[in-house]
């Protein structure tokens, strides 16, 4: 009944399992495999210079602390009594202030260059955040609020140009993908954290989102101050024509698809949580959990995934992909039921984020000139922060007025419209090219 392999003794029915369970052929397979995945993996990061890898840590590190923006609407609501319409305007006036710091970080960032700019953003901003806790009623809030979106959304040109200036051009679209997953690394700990300190006090959110801002602000500061981007001057011989990028008309057509793939997936910070709240009466630390698994998919797949990608396929082809996968995670709702559909929704919107995002400001950023960096990346911005404007206000009255399933009926097939819409150009593009 006993054996000896490999030296070990071992009993012969637990041989005879073993050997048909994990066969050697199998285990050899599994094991090329995992070398092979592990060899990729690493080859995707290779070539990415340490000035990207710290701004990624410094993202990391402010992205941590995000944990007021995903239960704004919650804390409003459950907290300080507001009704969802009451919410959804307080969050669309963050996406004002969002919309005018994307704006002026932009044209300060080309003025002033991005290490003022970044560095005033993250500590300045990090203040902002404390304050909010003790605003109440409802203008003030709405002050405060549209301050915090501002100051900090003004970090979002800034930081895109910095990546630009110390990525190469081989990595660029790479640099971008490093920088969001530890964005997204930041914020799959940072709700998760959240949802526990909101079931204690919604004030110690406020506190985290400051702490971890300010945290990032003197990281940057000290490795950067020797090592700031040159701001870009036009120069009397330079050929190349300084376009502003609203007077692109290419791409301010792309970046109204953009706008509307962000309008769609914004609703992770209004419409989901609400409806895992409403709809499946889940607690703050299972919103943050579930809310935070996005962070994580991100974290894990986004690096190997565009590396991989980027060399067989159209940039375009991706965004395309990604905005068809958005529109199935919120159509799945209507169709299916249960924890295990709240899954594998988050699954779909976080691939379609994988998918789409790298992309989008990859091609932002060939569409400028040094010269123009900052404006380019500041519109792309003030896409997003559009977005965030009518998104929130938008999928709240649905709500109020209709219900859930009409919300997710009506963001599945606008998704699937605007994946018709960035396909359009995409052919325009090829065709193009071919003339």
């Amino acid at each position: 009944m006993w054996a000896v392999i490999d030296g070990v003794k071992t009993n012969n029915t637990l041989q005879i399992i073993t050997a048909v369970i994990f066969p050697k052929k199998c285990i050899s397979y599994l094991r090329a495999v995992l070398v092979k995945f592990f060899r990729t993996y690493k080859e995707a990061y290779h070539g990415i210079t340490k000035p990207v890898w710290i701004l990624a840590t410094i993202q990391l590190i402010n992205r941590t602390g995000s944990m007021v923006l995903p239960f704004m609407t919650v804390y409003m609501t459950s907290s300080l009594g507001y009704t969802k319409t009451e919410a959804g305007i307080i969050m669309s006036i963050f996406g004002i202030g969002s919309l005018a710091g994307s704006y002026l970080g932009g044209r300060w960032t080309d003025k002033f260059g991005p290490f003022k700019v970044q560095l005033l953003s993250l500590t300045i901003g990090g203040l902002s955040y404390l304050f909010i806790p003790f605003l109440h009623s409802f203008y003030p809030l709405a002050i405060g609020v549209f301050i915090c979106g501002l100051i900090n959304d003004s970090l979002r040109p800034a930081a895109s140009s910095m990546t630009t200036h110390f990525a190469t051009e081989a990595t660029t679209t790479r640099s971008f993908s490093l920088m969001r997953m530890a964005i997204n690394l930041g914020v799959a700990i940072g709700p998760a954290i959240a949802g526990l300190l909101a079931g204690i006090n919604y004030m110690w959110l406020f506190i985290g989102d400051g702490a971890t801002c300010i945290a990032a602000g003197i990281v940057f500061y000290y490795y950067f101050k020797n090592k700031q981007p040159q701001i870009h001057t036009e120069k009397k011989h330079d050929t190349i024509p300084q376009i502003s990028p609203y007077r692109d008309g290419k791409f301010m057509l792309f970046m109204l698809f953009c706008f509307f793939y962000a309008a769609a997936f914004f609703q992770i910070f209004s419409g989901i949580p609400l409806y895992y709240k409403d709809v499946y009466f889940k607690p703050e630390a299972a919103i943050g959990l579930l809310i935070g698994f996005n962070g994580l998919i991100v974290f894990i797949f986004e690096m190997i995934t565009v590396s991989q990608l980027e060399k067989r396929f159209r940039p375009n082809a991706m965004i395309v992909v990604g905005c068809v996968m958005l529109g199935l995670s919120f159509l799945i709702f209507n169709v299916f039921h249960g924890i295990i559909i709240l899954l594998i929704a988050m699954l779909l919107l976080s691939f379609s984020e994988i998918l789409s995002m790298p992309f989008m400001i990859s091609r932002v950023v060939k569409s400028a000139t040094p010269q123009t960096r900052g404006s380019y990346l500041a519109a792309y911005t003030i896409a997003w922060a559009l977005a965030f404007i009518i998104s929130p206000y938008g999928s709240t009255q649905i709500i109020e007025n209709f219900n859930y399933t009409a919300l997710w009926w009506i963001m599945g097939i606008f998704c699937l419209l605007t994946a018709f819409g960035f396909n359009a150009i995409a052919q325009k593009q090829k065709a193009t090219e071919n003339i």
